[in-house]
């Protein structure tokens, strides 16, 4: 049997037959970089050179890259994508490059992943040789799939692979039957569940004001056993592509704070219905009418709630009163929602063992803070 999924016993290539695979979600994540000078780092972030748009051209790029990985690479199938991300990052002397994709589907989607990356670091290569001929793209690896028989795979927990190492997989090896089943439930190497927190405030992402909400509610996650790593902060206007690529990325739970009001600018609700299977108005409305407890104008907040997939999605709004009352009513609300959305049974109330007691918790505020809407704390 040849150990190769690619070649068949005569050493030939071929097209993997994932015919008889689940369709599942699936979710990778590759990451690159294009090294360079700090000058040229300044002049990517300031838009300054001549060749303008360089991220926006860049990340088209990329996302076109993803589209089209089964027309570049010969053996890979031809996958419906759900959505593809790309975001870029900033060191002294490089910009880093990380491609977020999903998929339905029978197979994974490393490749396109990896080629969105690829793709997206020559455009930048192209748009810095001008300035710098000596730019050099490189690490490009797969940092984390989701998905498939084998569940969740991570780069720095299975450690980095050398060359000889073989490159993880979806793909069943000659006469091995695919795993059939739903799939697993969302975990980090722990065994803890992924949460992540989403900042929408324009003057937090441009540095104008502090960010004290997002801190808050990554501390309640974690102090309830989740894996959450530091708050991410967007301006309002990017706060589609952050949650769209946060969904993607599948964690049982994603809290957005801001971008919840009136203002022209707040549109978190908006970007939040975009990726909703299922919507839970009666959790948006508990936490309406626990901040309106505090103050009337708590009213005004066009929140949502529901599941994407198997994430459960929270707005809160963007102070840190209305945070603190809405944590308040998902203190009692939330360890129950994950487990149903990850197929936990719960014993009915009033029988032995139920998950939650018989009488529920009133909702008290914790806070008297004013909280209006469209006023990030600042």
């Amino acid at each position: 049997m040849n150990p190769l999924t690619h070649l068949d016993d005569d050493g030939r290539a071929r097209m993997v037959d994932v015919g008889g695979k689940p369709v599942t979600r699936r979710v990778a994540i590759a990451e690159g970089r294009l090294d360079t000078t700090a000058e040229v780092v300044a002049l990517v972030q300031g838009d300054q050179l001549k060749k303008a748009d360089v991220l926006p051209t860049a990340r088209i790029a990329g996302i076109s890259a993803a589209k089209r990985t089964s027309e570049l690479i010969p053996l890979a199938h031809i996958v419906p994508l759900d959505a593809v991300s790309i975001d870029f990052g900033f060191e002294q002397s490089a910009v880093t490059i990380r491609a977020t994709v999903s998929t339905t589907a029978r197979t994974g989607i490393e490749m396109e992943a990896l080629t969105a990356v690829a793709v997206a670091a020559l455009t930048l290569h192209d748009m810095v040789k001008a300035v710098d001929p000596a730019a050099r793209t490189g690490g490009i690896r797969l940092v984390e799939k989701r998905g498939g028989k084998r569940g969740v795979w991570r780069a720095d927990a299975a450690g980095e692979p050398s060359a000889s190492d073989p490159a993880p997989s979806d793909e069943p090896a000659d006469g091995e039957a695919a795993a059939v089943g739903p799939d697993p439930v969302e975990t980090d190497a722990a065994g803890g569940r992924r949460a992540i927190v989403l900042v929408a405030s324009t003057r937090a992402a441009s540095g104008e004001a502090p960010d004290t909400t997002g801190p808050a509610i990554v501390d309640w996650l974690r102090e309830r056993g989740y894996d959450t790593p530091a708050p991410v902060v967007v301006a309002d206007a990017d706060i589609a592509d952050a949650v769209r690529g946060a969904v993607a990325g599948s964690p049982s739970v994603l809290i957005t704070t801001g971008g919840t009001g009136v203002n022209p600018g707040d549109r978190t609700p908006e970007a939040t219905l975009a990726v909703l299977d299922q919507e839970l108005p009666g959790v948006a409305e508990a936490i309406r009418a626990a901040g309106r407890a505090s103050t009337p104008t708590a009213a005004l907040s066009r929140a949502r709630a529901g599941i994407a997939g198997r994430t459960v999605v929270v707005n809160l709004p963007g102070s840190r009163g209305g945070v603190a009352d809405g944590l308040a009513v998902l203190d009692d609300l939330l360890p129950h929602l994950v487990d149903q959305v990850a197929g936990v049974d719960h014993a009915p109330r009033g029988r032995a063992g139920a998950a939650r007691p018989a009488t529920p918790r009133p909702i008290v505020p914790p806070t008297a803070t004013v909280h209006a809407e469209g006023a990030h704390d600042a």
